[in-house]
């Protein structure tokens, strides 16, 4: 092997280009192996490959680039990094077209910059490492930048991932190293020259896979952006934070120029809510901003910035409520800002970050992992308040409601963000922010109160689910068979037609809910028969089975009175069954003997003992289910069962926001027991009302 190492770097620094070529290209492919390029550099071959990195050109320079890229990825070569190395690199990033010699050039770039230290753990002598070792070459070459976030749109996928990850690496040596006044800048300069546009659209496009791990890299830098602002408290000593709070009270203002300066220090002496008629809650508003820190101060500072008109609008309309009425914008922003703060669990760590790479090898769990919306914070945060603000006027909401209204715009942004997928465009996002129905939001507030109740009561719950539900079953039973004890028209389908007219059947249960009494008649119109003028009686206890179509519509929807329904009858129809040996029964309505209890029913023959033409959905369910639950039976048309689910889920609404959360489990002391003294003989306590 050592005779091959020296043969390779002697054709290094061969005079003839075809043979430096052939001979780098192989070292490419040989250079990852750690013992190989200890050889290598043993044999003199390192100081070889540097000059060829320096001056040659077209695929030599392609292969020498990719060769010390691999070279520094196994942590050997270190001693030939120095500035010239690094300004040449930066050189070709900007100067050179060919996408075989970028890709390599960034990849030097990544490792220099990601390597602050050499192996023994010492400081580089020189400042070769870190981002700090690009400044000089930047300075030369103040285009960089823009030319590595132009990259970020380059058709081949390996020099876009190569370009995001040297991104990472000067980001996070930034974040790192930088004072608190650098780093900032340089995260701005970023945004401006357009990465989070370009890496939003790396995200939601189509060659995810080739991108992913410099764009989880990516996401998860945001993330520390976003920590590192919030642990940022606001400190009116410094500037920035001092111009940044004067700003948000400039914005409020409608007057320019001096005239407005002139206000603002008016505003000083003589208004006493200048910073609580912004939505503070007290004149310090630096308190306000303790949770949310800087972070806070950015989102509500570009809110108003940016939003001048409708901030001030917003401040016009809150003056002419009262105290209490009053939508505190800056506070609400502040708010919003920690619910989406918690939404995107900003505060998760790299280490849980990291795990989302063992992930990778499914592509179907990329769109589990990419949360492109995060990267726009600030948009999600406009719309996220102005959703507060609309949620605000919409409920007519006070100072004291200010907890549900922050509760409501939480479940709006899980629901809509929540529930993005990843090629979702933010713009239709911000739209659904904006068009969520508060009746709807309200839905899903009770569903998650519920969902919440049951991890907590477990069995509880559901043994409360089970009596509600019995309770509003024998609620609708008690219902459908009072409209049996009231009554009914039917069209009677066995009488003929005269004179363009149907006969028609009263039937009405007896008040005993033992007998159906039923009659036939001319006209529907006349007074409600009484019980002892219906001739006909069947008694229930005969009865064998109740069926019917009742799922069937009816011929006619339109016909919805009785009146409607004499030119033809319903095909909606039920059909009572029965034994046809029975014992008569007498006018007091009691069996004249007992035989028929003890007979068996098998030597019986069943026939139709009534049936009934029900005038709509809703009469056929009362009657159908009326008669199944009068014996017993289950109920079987869905309007029956809509209402029983209606009432108990009704009931369980009301015992879920009528009882205290921690009430399952009586935390805390019991409270004291009212003292008696002083009450007369009159004092009594009501259990449900108080005292």
């Amino acid at each position: 092997m050592d005779n091959d190492v020296s043969e390779l770097v002697e054709r290094l620094g061969s005079d003839e280009d075809a043979v430096r070529k052939m001979a780098v290209f192989k070292l490419q492919n040989s250079i990852g192996d750690p013992s190989f390029a200890d050889t290598f550099i043993a044999e003199d071959g390192l100081t070889r490959l540097r000059y060829l990195t320096l001056h040659a050109s077209g695929n030599t320079l392609a292969y020498s680039l990719t060769s010390f890229a691999r070279l520094l990825e196994v942590d050997k070569g270190w001693e030939c990094v120095d500035q010239e190395l690094v300004e040449r690199i930066v050189e070709l990033i900007v100067m050179h077209p060919l996408v075989n010699i970028l890709r390599g050039a960034m990849s030097i770039l990544v490792s220099i910059v990601s390597h602050p230290y050499t192996g023994g753990g010492r400081l580089s002598q020189n400042g070769t490492f870190g981002f700090r070792a690009l400044k000089p070459a930047i300075a030369i070459y103040p285009q960089f930048l823009e030319m590595l976030v132009s990259r970020l749109s380059s058709a081949d996928h390996a020099l876009c991932a190569n370009a995001l990850q040297l991104i990472n690496s000067l980001m996070r040596d930034s974040i790192t190293n930088d004072s608190e006044l650098e780093w900032p800048k340089f995260i701005q300069k970023l945004q401006d020259l357009g990465v989070i546009k370009a890496v939003y659209s790396l995200m939601q496009g189509t060659a995810l896979q080739d991108h992913a791990h410099p764009l989880i890299e990516f996401q998860s830098l945001t993330k520390v952006l976003l920590r590192k602002w919030r642990d940022i408290p606001l400190d009116l000593e410094k500037p920035e934070h001092r111009r940044a709070l004067k700003g948000i009270h400039l914005a409020s203002t409608n007057d320019k120029g001096a005239e407005a300066s002139n206000d603002v220090r008016r505003s000083k002496k003589h208004n006493p809510e200048k910073w609580r008629r912004l939505g503070f809650e007290t004149e310090s508003p630096v308190v306000q901003f303790e949770d949310m820190g800087f972070l806070g101060m950015m989102d509500l500072a570009d809110f108003v910035r940016n939003h001048q008109d409708a901030f001030q609008k917003m401040l016009l309309e809150q003056s002419t409520k009262p105290t209490l009425q009053r939508c505190p914008i800056a506070r609400a922003s502040l708010s919003v800002t920690s619910i989406i703060y918690d939404h995107f669990e900003v505060d998760k760590s790299e280490v849980e970050d990291t795990k989302s790479y063992l992930l990778l090898e499914s592509r179907s769990n990329l769109d589990k992992i990419f949360k492109p919306l995060l990267l726009h914070w600030t948009r999600l945060h406009v719309a996220g308040l102005h959703a507060f603000f609309r949620l605000w006027k919409a409920t007519g909401a006070e100072l004291e409601d200010y907890d549900k209204i922050v509760e409501l715009v939480r479940i709006l942004i899980e629901s809509v963000v929540g529930g993005a997928a990843r090629t979702k465009d933010v713009q239709d996002v911000e739209e659904e922010l904006s068009d969520f129905e508060y009746s709807r939001l309200r839905s899903l507030q009770m569903e998650l109160l519920e969902l919440t109740y049951e991890d907590v009561w477990g069995q509880h719950l559901r043994q409360v689910r089970e009596e509600l539900q019995h309770e509003a079953l024998q609620f609708v039973k008690e219902q459908r068979i009072r409209c049996l004890l009231q009554g009914a028209w039917f069209p009677n389908e066995s009488a003929p037609i005269v004179d363009g007219s149907s006969k028609w059947k009263f039937i009405q249960l007896s008040h005993n809910r033992r007998f159906l009494h039923f009659g036939d008649f001319e006209s529907a119109d006349m007074k409600r028969p009484e019980l002892d003028v219906l001739p006909g009686k069947i008694d229930l206890s005969i009865v064998s089975s109740v069926v019917s179509n009742v799922s069937a519509p009816p011929d006619d929807s339109s016909a919805s009175t009785v009146k409607s329904m004499t030119q033809h009858v319903s095909s909606t129809k039920i059909t009572i069954h029965g034994y046809a040996h029975s014992s008569p029964v007498s006018s007091d309505g009691h069996k004249s003997n007992g035989h028929i209890r003890s007979a068996s029913r098998t030597t019986q023959r069943e026939v139709v003992l009534l049936s009934l033409r029900p005038q709509s959905p809703s009469i056929a369910s009362e009657w159908l289910d009326g008669l199944l639950m009068l014996l017993n039976q289950q109920p079987i048309t869905a309007e029956t069962s809509k209402l029983i689910n209606l009432i108990s889920n009704y009931g369980l609404k009301i015992r879920l926001l009528n009882v205290r959360f921690d009430d399952a489990v009586f935390a805390g002391e019991a409270p004291a027991v009212p003292s008696r003294d002083g009450l007369t003989d009159d004092y009594y306590y009501d259990v449900f009302g108080g005292s």
